[in-house]
């Protein structure tokens, strides 16, 4: 029997070597178009960066090895261009020389890959800076460019797998990257909750990521990119990187039937409309495991596996293809992402009844050195507990988990088999309950009826609706933040509270992370209550709110990345060391704030941390509580932070006793009344007039008098969003406390004082400003009121209580408007 194999790399060698193994009289050739037929693709982004330093480790086989090893007709540089089918011929040319030949087959394995896609933007042509990268010449081109050029800004765009990849290592080369992607999120085969993370972490790297917008045109020969958004990007680099297709031309042409995206169709046995021709690899349509449904996925799994089962269908083995499950992991800077199965938008595009869990365990234990959190997702059938998916973040044991999962799949268990899977244990490693275990807890209790899940993208809306959001966690945890409109009852404290708490209504309740939220919600089922508890608590709804926040403001040259204060030169021996890794949120925070309790103004703390989280969290909690952040950045996967308590020196003045008085004033605006708010501003500029320092404290309606007239559109919570309808859109707006009479008091008002000279307020609070008057801005209340900061006034400074009171310390004049 003779067969020919179109193609090399992972599918076409695979079934080559297989074949031969099976059959030692087989005549077997492999074609393969270009010059190596075996590399290992997956590793190509990693020598562009220089992690891996030798070229040849990624030349899996030479045709002169496969020769000797498998005695193989092995032929490179040999492009098959026309199947005859009925003749059973395949003519083939030569790459290098241009001669044309023909060869029969008894068997014929199509294994030609997919390539990337190039589309039709205007000015790619005529762009001599842009890559793509699918083999070993792409990787050559763009490897002599980055080592000869040095460009000092790359521009990706794709947020797929290669995408990412790439801007990690270009970011290795000391480029900064610009990663651009047309939809809402990075990495699609992750559900938007699970994207955020990686949206942070992107951040937290450097990367400057624009999502939802895409590339317009490329001018001046790629240097400048123009976003559909009209947004420009001067650049050295493009990294086309927007997906792949099926290099399906040759069976096209022959009449073989495709699929969708113009993929190959093959059966179980991976034979295509002709039995006499297989296919396999990137070029195939695949049923999903899951679903049934066609799929294309380009993976190197399933491309090897493929590869080995029409090597034994072959040799007469009766097996099948049973289907793609989708498994996948990536590196993504410190961050593992993987995943397994379909996700959310799939299950919810194919109508499938589903529930979804959301935790976040540890990697290990947490009392051993090292263990940082998982997030992780779970996708199952509520009913019988058939699993469907699950995606898991974190910096390590990641994959571990997700490879158990999609074993289990493969295996048929459900939810409620989880916790019976006695997986390897020990501290450094594990928990003594594993979090597929935890995984499996969570999910059989949806099943048994023992719990209700809410999700982060329903509590919003339920809270603007007059749902009752019960937050468990405890006063000080609330305090680092907390989800608008809920009510802070600790756990310890709960079952004396259970006379507050209506049992006319839902009650839904959340923590950190889920799990007190459960105890808390089988404490009130059992006394009477009917209760939701949601998945995954403030951390999954906070990250998800972090990232749109962070999608809404206009990118800031740090970001969330290193900040670049000057630190002051302390001695070693000066700086408190503290180290948190291990714990989770917000346990890192709390550690922080019974440390720095103890220091005084000027005294400096260097922190780690093995959550991720910490990085964004730390900075604006120091920002909140008058703290000086130096340096933060994420080294290996340990977030180090250098912070400053206060804001004074680290050299104490000397004390003088009863020599000074204090001599400042503060106020707090609460009121948003525009003859109170006047009122305030007269009192401010006399008392600087008077030399004292003013401190003006903006808090809930008072923070309508501080907002920009021209406030730019911002992204909003429906809860927001309601609330800023029922507000005074900028001081211009403010009614009149008294005789307001439907604005027409407020005109005569602004008139009387234009009549008089009277500086109108918007002209008094620009005087202020200039005069050095403080003007705080409450962020606990902005949270409440759904005021983002890019509807204030600029010059704004931004605090809690603590900057407030502060400044009260300096001052004999307080005054509550």
């Amino acid at each position: 029997m003779k067969t020919i194999i179109v193609g090399g790399v992972a599918g076409g060698a695979t079934a080559a070597a297989r074949l031969r193994r099976l059959d030692e009289t087989a005549e077997i050739i492999l074609l393969e178009r270009g010059k190596e037929i075996s590399f290992a693709n997956c590793g190509l982004p990693y020598y562009i960066g220089d992690i891996i330093k030798d070229r040849n480790k990624l030349l899996v086989q030479t045709p002169e090895g496969m020769n000797a090893r498998f005695n193989l007709d092995v032929r490179n540089l040999s492009e098959a261009i026309q199947i005859n089918r009925q003749q059973k011929t395949l003519i083939i040319r030569k790459v290098d020389t241009g001669e044309e030949y023909e060869e029969t087959y008894d068997q014929l394995i199509l294994s030609p890959g997919a390539k990337p896609i190039r589309p039709g933007i205007p000015g790619l042509e005529e762009a001599e800076n842009v890559f793509t990268l699918r083999n070993i010449p792409d990787t050559d081109k763009m490897r002599q460019y980055v080592d000869e050029a040095r460009p000092s800004h790359a521009t990706v765009i794709g947020g797929g797998f290669i995408g990412l990849e790439m801007a990690e290592n270009l970011v290795e080369r000391g480029a900064r990257v610009t990663l651009i992607e047309m939809a809402d999120q990075v990495m699609a085969p992750v559900d938007p909750e699970m994207a955020a993370i990686v949206h942070e972490h992107l951040r937290a790297k450097g990367v400057d990521l624009i999502l939802s917008d895409g590339v317009a045109r490329f001018e001046e020969a790629g240097t400048r990119v123009v976003l559909t958004s009209g947004k420009v990007i001067q650049t050295d680099m493009n990294i086309l990187s927007i997906g792949v297709m099926p290099e399906s031309n040759l069976a096209a042409d022959a009449g073989l039937e495709l699929g969708i995206k113009q993929t190959i169709q093959v059966d179980e046995t991976l034979r295509t409309s002709d039995p006499s021709i297989f296919a396999i690899g990137d070029a195939i349509e695949v049923k999903d495991y899951i679903t049934g449904e066609p799929v294309h996925v380009p993976l190197a799994w399933p491309a090897n596996r493929q590869g080995r089962l029409v090597a034994d269908i072959i040799a007469g083995r009766d097996v099948r293809y049973t289907g793609t499950l989708g498994t996948a992991v990536a590196k993504v800077f410190d961050l593992t992402v993987a995943s397994t199965g379909v996700n959310e938008k799939r299950l919810r595009q194919s109508g499938r009844r589903y529930e979804a869990v959301h935790l976040h365990p540890g990697s290990h234990a947490g009392y051993y050195p090292g263990a940082s959190p998982i997030s992780m997702k779970l996708l199952f059938d509520p009913v019988d507990g058939t699993i469907f998916g699950a995606q898991a973040i974190g910096m390590t044991g990641v994959e571990k988990r997700i490879d158990v999962l999609a074993t289990a799949i493969k295996g048929g268990l459900t939810v409620l088999d989880l916790p019976d899977l006695e997986l390897s244990y020990a501290p450094p490693y594990s928990s003594a309950k594993d979090p597929v275990n935890m995984a499996g807890y969570i999910a059989s209790n949806i099943v048994l009826g023992d719990s209700e899940n809410v999700h982060w993208h329903e509590i919003d809306q339920i809270v603007a609706d007059g749902g009752l959001l019960l937050d468990v966690r405890e006063p000080s945890e609330n305090e680092l933040g907390s989800i608008p409109g809920s009510v802070n009852i600790s756990l310890p404290t709960l079952r004396q509270s259970l006379d507050e708490l209506p049992k006319d209504q839902t009650i839904y309740v959340t923590c950190q992370v889920g799990l007190r939220g459960y105890v808390a919600s089988q404490l009130l089922k059992q006394n009477g209550f009917t209760v939701k508890n949601l998945s995954g608590g403030y951390k999954t709804w906070a990250t998800v709110n972090r990232d749109r926040e962070a999608r809404s403001q206009v990118r800031e040259e740090t970001a969330v990345t290193t900040i670049k204060s000057e630190p002051k030169r302390a001695t070693k021996e000066q700086i408190t060391l503290l180290d948190t890794c291990g714990l989770q949120c917000p346990g890192p925070i709390l550690e922080l704030k019974t440390k720095i309790d103890q220091l005084q103004n000027g005294d400096q703390v260097f922190v780690k941390a093995s959550d991720p989280g910490f990085l964004p969290d730390v900075q604006a909690w120091a920002k909140k509580l008058g703290h000086t952040v130096h340096t933060a950045e994420m080294n290996k996967g340990i977030v180090e932070v250098l912070l400053e308590k206060g804001t004074a020196t680290a050299t104490a003045a000397p004390v003088q006793s009863d020599v000074t008085k204090a001599d400042d004033a503060t106020m707090v605006v609460f009121s948003g009344d525009l003859d109170k708010a006047l009122a305030s501003f007269v009192i401010a500029q006399g008392a600087q007039a008077m030399g004292k320092q003013v401190t003006m404290f903006f808090t809930f309606w008072g923070l309508n008098v501080i907002r920009k007239p021209d406030a730019p559109s911002v992204e909003k919570a429906p809860m927001e969003r309601m609330m800023g309808m029922m507000m005074p859109k900028h001081a211009g707006d403010l009614p009149l406390s008294n005789m307001n009479m439907g604005g027409a008091g407020q005109k005569m008002m602004k008139k009387v004082m234009k009549d008089k000279q009277v500086d109108a307020l918007e002209t008094m609070m620009a005087k202020a400003q200039a005069a050095g008057v403080r003007m705080i801005a409450c962020t606990m209340s902005m949270d409440i009121m759904g005021i983002k900061k890019e509807e204030l006034l600029d010059g704004i400074d931004y605090g809690g209580v603590a900057s407030y009171l502060g400044a009260t310390d300096d001052a004999n004049l307080n005054l509550f408007i």
